[in-house]
């Protein structure tokens, strides 16, 4: 199944760019040309600049130091250093006592709510019981959008007015999620305030909240990434992770971009790992990131 996903979310950069790549080293023999076309494909592929130039070094370095001549060997010796890359281990997530507090973070319109939606289906799947939070109580529109995903995947929603304190909406949670021993805890949160400073301030309080009730939480940060903004999305990601010490990443709506070159940024440019990838719209289009899984499926010669 999550190969499958996989194929999915990335057909489109397949069939843009990286279809491009494999044509590349079908050629009979590698010249200087060569590794100048990669370094444009792998750019437009928002890989961004600086990635981009890594794996050529370290490529163009592997084809010296193992004498690799043959296309097919580069090749592999390219994908091979895309996967380490990509293989940032992803840190257990250690939980004292129920439940596991997860702070979902992102900007609003980033597919944050609908991947909220989808985790929570995976997690009542696995068995688990599960509250999620609508703490982004400054838009109605997301309170009411969680309450759907709510009752889609049969799970309870914790929520007060639109407009009411984000850090009361928390505590009445947790303390809710406390007394049912509830396992699993998932809280959505603001993501478009007047300024940057009011948004991450705001996220802070709520973390404060959090880590109040239960000093070991959160549990785990995991911050939304629209896979469709490219380099911006990057650049959100950086504010993010400054403000609340983001532990994992979730990339939606990857299946909607041709640039899918941007996970290698990412786990390049912030030493984050990518935990999951959000393919569609139903519950189950959600799948467990696997590095070496992401790049063969980029690669493949399958449709």
């Amino acid at each position: 199944m999550f190969n499958n996903l996989f194929k999915k979310g990335l057909q489109r950069s397949k069939q843009t760019w990286f279809g491009r790549v494999k044509e590349l080293f079908n050629r009979p023999t590698l010249d200087e040309g060569v590794w100048d076309e990669l370094e444009e494909i792998l750019i437009a592929a928002d890989v961004g600049v600086n990635t981009t130039e890594k794996l050529i070094t370290t490529v163009k370095q592997r084809v010296k130091d193992e004498q690799l001549k043959d296309s097919e060997a580069v090749r592999a010796a390219l994908k091979e250093e895309m996967v380490i890359i990509l293989n940032i281990t992803v840190p257990p997530v250690t939980v004292p006592a129920p439940p596991k507090i997860t702070l979902v973070v992102g900007v609003n319109g980033g597919g944050k709510t609908t991947s909220i939606g989808k985790l929570a289906f995976c997690s009542k799947a696995e068995g688990r019981t599960i509250i999620l939070v609508a703490a982004d109580t400054f838009r109605a529109a997301a309170i009411d959008q969680l309450k759907k995903w709510g009752e889609r995947d049969g799970v309870e929603v914790i929520a007060h007015q639109p407009g009411a304190d984000p850090g009361a909406v928390v505590y009445d949670a947790l303390q809710a999620a406390k007394s049912r021993k509830t396992q699993e805890v998932i809280i959505d949160t603001a993501g478009r305030l007047h300024t940057k400073f009011n948004l991450m301030e705001e996220l802070k309080k709520v973390k404060r909240v959090v880590t109040k009730i239960e000093p070991s939480a959160p549990h785990e940060v995991l911050l939304v990434i629209d896979a469709t903004t490219g380099q911006n999305g990057l650049t959100q990601a950086k504010y993010f992770a400054d403000a609340v010490g983001v532990t994992s990443i979730l990339l939606a709506k990857l299946d909607g971009t041709a640039k899918g070159g941007i996970v290698l940024a990412i786990c390049d440019e912030l030493k984050i790992p990518v935990k999951y990838i959000g393919v569609g719209e139903k519950q189950e289009d959600l799948a467990k990131f696997d590095a070496a899984g992401f790049i063969e499926a980029l690669f493949s010669g399958e449709d």
